[in-house]
């Protein structure tokens, strides 16, 4: 099975951006994690980072051709305003789960909506890096449901 994860922009910031919400793990750090917890059981687990939005879509649109299984997608602040990775998502027949570190309900207003959790078979809030691996368990289990 093959599991592609994408971050969305400041996610290469971990440990350094606001460490009192996210922890501070860095990016490799969180890489390094879902690989040692998720891909014991021969799961290829491609990770992909960008702080732009088209590259952001141009990834999800690989999915499609690359033989991907399932998408693990923290979309960090294009959460809130990206249709462009929302019709991306919904563009490609690959299962996707978004994922965010912080709970993105308690935080301030502005990041209480996501235009890209419709497009996604779930969505994993507030779990910090843990979000991640159940997000690929889902994947790999088929079975979907939001946890906040």
């Amino acid at each position: 099975m093959k599991i592609t994860v994408i971050n969305g922009v400041n996610m290469d910031m971990l440990g350094i951006r606001e460490p009192e919400i996210y922890g501070r793990t860095t990016y490799a750090d969180l890489c390094e994690y879902v690989r040692k917890e998720c891909g014991l059981d021969g799961t290829e687990l491609d990770f992909f980072q960008s702080n732009h939005e088209g590259a952001i879509v141009d990834r999800i649109h690989a999915c499609h051709f690359d033989g991907t299984d399932g998408i693990v997608i923290n979309p960090a602040a294009h959460t809130h305003y990206s249709y462009a990775i929302h019709d991306a998502l919904k563009a490609v027949s690959v299962p996707a789960v978004e994922v965010h570190i912080s709970d993105i309900n308690s935080r301030e207003s502005f990041r209480h909506g996501s235009v890209t959790a419709p497009a996604c078979k779930a969505q994993i809030c507030g779990k910090g890096l843990s979000g991640y691996v159940l997000a690929v368990g889902m994947i790999k289990s088929g079975r979907y449901e939001d946890i906040r």
